[in-house]
């Protein structure tokens, strides 16, 4: 019987020893995530065309600014880490985004259900709706209907080429509103369809008459970063810095900063 005790006992203590044993290790098991966690994000990558004004583009100084930029510089100060801009054209950047070359875009990207099959958005930080622009002497487009048989000189993967060829117009590929606006003036296009907000701001800054808005979109497209699938965390953790933006009003001042009016919401 003593035996038996003995050897009882001795099961029980190799139990213990074993049950304290895998507690620990699970202990440090979930330390080590946490800390994975906390050190996962350091620096972000953001892709941008840095030629899109007033949304990302350089200054006289050289340095790259505008809106979302400013937007981005902002979200990664509030959630402490380091932001590095890789400047790309527009039609190479969803191919930056998908090699991995960065962890999002910020470039005004309008959501669509093409791309939300493709990839996670933020929550919206700009909301716009979509203009048709002419020569000032052009006379005879009013509307996106009289797109039809027209030129529209357009990024080629951006919405608002998609919105000039859903109403029949033709598309001539360019790398941003500039050139799109050059080749309206000069003749080889008879229109462009883009952003109200950066229309106005090229039409303000570069005085130029030549041109005109003649008819507005009644659809209000929303704008956010842009993800690859599979990088809710980041998401989330971004989201939630634009959601403390919005509520304290400092996303409200960026877009009263760079429009004169609150483009973060509708």
């Amino acid at each position: 019987m003593k035996k038996l005790a003995q050897s009882l006992m001795m099961f029980i203590f190799v139990l213990m020893i074993t049950a304290c044993g895998a507690n620990q290790e699970e202990s440090n098991e979930n330390a080590t995530e946490q800390e994975q966690d906390s050190a996962k994000i350091e620096k972000l990558t953001v892709g941008t065309e840095g030629t899109y004004a007033p949304f990302t583009f350089h200054n006289e100084e050289g340095e790259l600014t505008g809106y979302d930029v400013e937007v981005m510089k902002e979200v990664a100060k509030r959630m402490g880490v380091e932001v590095e801009f890789m400047e790309t054209q527009w039609d190479s950047m969803f191919a930056g985004l998908n090699s991995n070359r960065f962890d999002l875009i910020a470039n005004q990207v309008g959501i669509n259900e093409d791309r939300l099959a493709n990839y996670d958005f933020s929550t919206p930080y700009t909301y716009s709706s979509s203009v048709i622009v002419t020569p000032t002497k052009t006379d005879d487009i009013t509307s996106f209907e009289d797109l039809e048989g027209k030129k529209s000189a357009q990024s080629l993967t951006s919405n608002y080429g998609a919105i000039a060829e859903e109403n029949g117009a033709e598309l001539i590929g360019v790398e941003g509103l500039a050139q799109s606006i050059q080749l309206i003036k000069q003749g080889r296009a008879d229109v462009t369809v883009n952003d109200k907000l950066a229309v106005l701001d090229y039409m303000k800054n570069q005085n130029d008459k030549d041109v005109k808005i003649v008819a507005e979109s009644d659809d209000v497209s929303e704008m956010a970063f842009t993800f690859n699938k599979g990088n809710e965390e980041l998401v989330k953790a971004v989201n939630e810095q634009l959601a403390a933006m919005k509520e304290d009003g400092t996303l409200a001042k960026i877009s009263q900063e760079w429009f004169g009016e609150d483009v973060s919401t509708k």
